[in-house]
């Protein structure tokens, strides 16, 4: 495996590898590959986080991230990071590539000086790698809530604890899903169906801590 930074010439390697890897898992069809699309061109898109791993001549795994921002309960923002889309191929998923790749750019972003890598994911996926519920670190959404799937994973000892926070990612993530189907008619057809995955999702969205 080498793990390296994207180039252009992996953009369309990238996208295909990440409808591979999304396709039918949260909602029949997927969008991440239109966000892989849209977010190199993104104000808050971090190039030097932008990797992949390439086994065999084949691009297997990907991460990529953009900057999100954190507003006290003082007024104090703080910059801090998200990552995502984040995938695997589906056939080398379940050997620590995934791990491989935060592993590699949690160091970088902890050099960065950035006390935080947030995200919204599932906690079965995360927790391994340290990632708590934000309640643990007083970190809300804007709307003051705790949701299941809000994930901090605090790089600077100490930073958390002293108040209350509200995480505000990107607005990239708030995507058009329009035409994130036009651009799915770029690849090839791929049925849409229903898997069990997308219920334990709308689960998991749904769900808060108080």
């Amino acid at each position: 495996m080498n793990i390296r930074l994207e180039t252009k010439n992996d953009y369309a390697r990238v996208e295909e590898l990440t409808r591979e890897a999304f396709w039918n898992l949260y909602t029949p069809g997927c969008d991440e590959h239109y966000l892989c699309h849209i977010l190199r061109g993104h104000k808050d898109f971090i190039k030097e986080l932008d990797y992949v791993v390439e086994h065999n001549g084949n691009i297997i795994a990907s991460i990529m991230y953009s900057y999100s921002y954190l507003f006290g309960d003082d007024q104090e923002k703080v910059h801090t990071v998200s990552f995502g889309p984040l995938c695997v191929h589906p056939d080398h998923q379940r050997k620590g590539i995934g791990t491989a790749l935060i592993e590699k750019t949690r160091s970088i972003v902890k050099k960065m000086g950035i006390p935080a890598i947030i995200i919204y994911g599932d906690p079965h996926n995360y927790c391994k790698h340290g990632f708590k519920n934000g309640i643990d670190y007083q970190v809300s959404n804007m709307d003051g809530e705790y949701p299941l799937g809000l994930l901090v994973l605090e790089l600077q000892p100490g930073f958390f604890g002293n108040k209350k926070w509200k995480i505000k990612q990107s607005d990239v993530f708030n995507l058009d899903h329009e035409k994130a189907l036009e651009f799915d008619n770029r690849f090839e057809e791929k049925e849409k169906k229903y898997k069990y995955s997308q219920e334990l999702f709308k689960m998991n969205i749904r769900a808060f801590l108080r």
